[in-house]
């Protein structure tokens, strides 16, 4: 059993930050690979960052230099650091773990087993 559970969501201006966190309640051997994930109105899901067990980060391109994903593996927390917000970043962010990756790409949602419920953040201009 596995359970992600997202907080930190809301609502900024552009320009504005946040911070997302993700708690994972499993065994670490679940959530080896964890990522989080965005999705907006009526777009399809995309990776945002993700990071392995080794801590080899991956980022999205368009949030390059602007996002940072950490992980505490003591507290099994996920983070998800959003600077510089622009209104595109709209969307509901989910968090998502798996064991292991079984294709090349760490940032595709169909390589992630479990997920947590999401949390909105909106971006005003």
């Amino acid at each position: 059993q596995v359970e992600l559970a997202e907080s930190g969501g809301g609502s900024v201006q552009a320009g504005g930050s946040l911070k997302l966190s993700c708690v994972a309640n499993a065994h670490p051997g679940k959530t080896a690979v964890m990522a989080w994930f965005r999705q907006g109105p009526g777009t399809r899901r995309d990776g945002v960052a993700s990071i392995d067990g080794n801590g080899k980060i991956t980022y999205a391109d368009h949030v390059k230099g602007r996002f940072t994903i950490s992980k505490d593996n003591v507290k099994c927390i996920l983070y998800l650091q959003m600077d510089d917000l622009q209104p595109e970043g709209t969307a509901m962010y989910y968090c998502a773990a798996t064991p292991w990756l079984t294709g090349s790409s760490v940032l595709h949602p169909l390589e992630y087993n479990y997920w947590g419920q999401g949390v909105q953040v909106t971006v005003s201009s």
